[in-house]
């Protein structure tokens, strides 16, 4: 049953930006072999409840929708992965300080203008806020958040503290720097950075190893 199915891993891995970990529900992403996460609807909706953005009472109703209307599901599904793949594009060709694809843009901007239809100013309390509005159970209003989060960092001054992972396999894992001095280069020290440590040891054993051996 969908109750016991687990988020995609990549839900665990947050890099304090929807929008980047939105890019990075595919593994290996800038290799000849990604590895899909969203593999259906009911993914997409697990991802979003595990990055936070979906209580468990709307992921519920959303997973009954779906149910119910399951050729809009997979309709809202390509749209997810046609915006993930622009986001991850756009994101990615600002780490290679290149300018973005225009169709990777107009991607992203017909999704916004659809999200900031949705988008309302209310009031909380002693101040102002945004807030959704619109069908809660409608399909595609996970796309509405990572939309609009995109807009935003490519609007901020963070930016330019986007990374992608510097894995020479092509892991692609986008993330924001948050290091002081901008020198984070690894998706994970554990992982990735880990690797290369253990790459740059072993050449410098051989180096010196030839160098003994002379």
């Amino acid at each position: 049953m969908t109750e016991t199915r687990k988020a995609p891993a990549t839900a665990n891995r947050k890099t304090k930006r929807l929008c980047l970990d939105f890019a990075n529900t595919v593994d290996w992403h800038a290799s000849d072999h990604p590895s899909e996460q969203l593999h259906n609807y009911d993914d997409l909706v697990l991802w979003a409840q595990g990055v936070g953005i979906l209580t468990e009472t709307k992921a519920h109703r959303l997973f009954s929708e779906a149910k119910h209307r399951p050729g809009d599901a997979t309709k809202v599904l390509k749209r997810a992965i046609a915006l993930r793949e622009a986001t991850y594009s756009v994101f990615s060709a600002v780490v290679r300080d290149r300018p973005p694809r225009g169709s990777d843009l107009a991607i992203l901007n017909a999704e916004l203008a659809q999200a900031l239809g949705r988008l309302q100013v209310t009031r909380a309390g002693e101040n102002f806020a945004w807030r959704w509005t619109g069908d809660e159970a409608a399909l595609d209003r996970i796309l509405w958040q990572v939309a609009r989060s995109a807009a935003d960092l490519l609007t901020s001054e963070d930016l330019w503290r986007v990374g992608e992972c510097a894995d020479d396999r092509g892991c692609g894992w986008l993330f924001l720097d948050v290091s002081r001095n901008r020198s984070r280069r690894w998706c994970d020290m554990k992982d990735c950075g880990n690797r290369a440590k253990a790459k740059r040891h072993y050449h410098r054993k051989r180096i010196q190893t030839r160098k003994e051996t002379r």
